[in-house]
């Protein structure tokens, strides 16, 4: 059934007048089947020729924000995303001027033109890109998101349960998806100390799941960017984080991964992408039965651990070569860099197996096993890393260096990898 201009505005105020926010939500995007019907009704329109046709129609600002809706519809529908960017921009302003003065009924109806805000943004930029242009959408777009979330965070009159605050973390996670997309992460720290900073807001397991996914995956992804491994993470003491000693990225991803929807593959693995890497430092290496879930972690992970659990450092190094673009594309090529530490430490284990678990080995047996795998080195390079094995927890022990011998413990020469003191410390 064709939607008219008319009959779109009366919906307008109808949802508005019932505090229909999923209704608002519905006709305010771009997308819906009417939004067709008013391309079609109106073949060239401007914004003079609506505004004096139907300025006033209904009440401020619902009449602007129709008018800026026909606008977008219209720019959407012909290819011209910069355009529709600028006008859906826009119809957000006005949005603003009814949405600070109402409670969280109107988050749905937020939430959908943030959305669809951030859908324009990265179209317009990609296709400036395409034409050889510059442009900025994508940064413009964050700017009106963090807008919204000062509206959420001010919210001190409505009553919690009606309160706008309950919008808070989805308008984070839409603030740091544009910041991650633009490349300017540090700016996430601008928002995080603002919600530190409110003690009134809702604790974050009150939230709709989703939203704690979202924000849990960006704070975690923010500290394993920053290589924050040695920062234990805020739960690290209770349950199920007991006698674990988790850095912050890897509590807030697990977390995030456990609580993800089971049918959202593609977030799970977007998650499993840096939590991987993470479990590897600590010696944890996931099953088969969950890597042949995701088989694309699977082709790029599989190499690395074939090679920690044999000791091959050929392989390792053969698989960093390989796999050496795609790990700098995903952030990943220095801490899977950092594992290669875990090979050495297999393979230093092997002659210590090798020797009947002798507490006394020569270094010139390390030194061999290291010429065996593939590593050209002299036997004071293998001292060397015999020492840094030692230093770093991998081993204990200590290396007469006068008699060119590695004393070991008696017990528990190789400890295991999450059983060391500050697993991140040094890395």
């Amino acid at each position: 059934m064709t939607v008219p201009f008319s009959t779109f505005l009366l919906q307008l105020a109808q949802a508005v007048a019932e505090e229909d926010g999923q209704r608002l939500a519905y006709l305010l995007r771009p997308t819906s089947p009417h939004g067709k019907d008013l391309v079609k009704e109106f073949r060239n329109p401007s914004r003079e020729t609506l505004t004096s046709q139907y300025g006033g129609s209904i009440d401020t600002p619902w009449d602007e924000i129709a008018v800026r809706y026909v606008l977008v519809t219209t720019h959407a529908a012909r290819k011209r995303p910069g355009e529709a960017f600028s006008e859906q921009s826009q119809l957000i302003s006005l949005f603003f001027r009814f949405f600070s003065q109402n409670t969280g009924w109107t988050l749905p109806a937020l939430f959908s033109m943030l959305r669809d805000l951030r859908d324009l943004a990265y179209d317009a930029d990609f296709n400036a890109r395409y034409n050889g242009q510059n442009t900025e959408c994508m940064e413009s777009a964050a700017g009106v998101v963090a807008k919204a979330f000062s509206m959420c965070m001010m919210d001190r009159t409505s009553p919690l349960d009606l309160s706008r605050k309950w919008g808070i973390y989805y308008v984070v996670g839409l603030i740091m998806k544009c910041y991650f997309r633009v490349r300017r992460i540090n700016l996430s720290k601008n928002i995080l100390r603002a919600l530190e900073a409110n003690p009134d807001i809702p604790p974050l397991s009150a939230y709709p799941r989703s939203h704690q996914v979202t924000y849990r995956y960006y704070l975690g992804m923010l500290s394993f960017l920053n290589e924050d491994y040695a920062k234990a993470g805020s739960q690290a003491d209770s349950y199920p984080y007991k006698c674990l000693r988790l850095s912050q990225a890897e509590q807030e991803l697990t977390l995030a991964f456990y609580h993800c929807h089971v049918d959202a593959h593609r977030n799970q693995e977007r998650i499993l992408t840096c939590l991987i890497p993470l479990r590897i430092l600590r010696g944890h290496l996931p099953s088969a039965e969950l890597m042949q879930r995701f088989p694309v972690l699977d082709e790029l992970f599989s190499p690395f651990f074939a090679a920690i659990r044999t000791g091959d450092i050929s392989a390792y190094d053969t698989a960093l070569e390989r796999w050496e673009h795609r790990l700098v594309e995903l952030n990943l090529w220095i801490t899977i860099e950092k594992a290669r530490e875990l090979c050495i430490r297999g393979l230093f284990r092997r002659v210590w197996v090798a020797t009947d678990r002798s507490t006394r080995i020569p270094i010139s047996m390390f030194h061999c096993s290291l010429r065996l795998s593939g590593n050209d080195v002299s036997v004071e390079e293998a001292e060397c890393f015999v020492a840094n094995m030692i230093y770093k927890g991998y081993m204990r022990g200590y290396i007469s260096h006068e008699k060119q011998m590695v004393v070991l413990a008696n017990a528990n020469a190789f400890p295991r990898l999450g059983d060391r003191p500050a697993p991140y410390a040094l890395l």
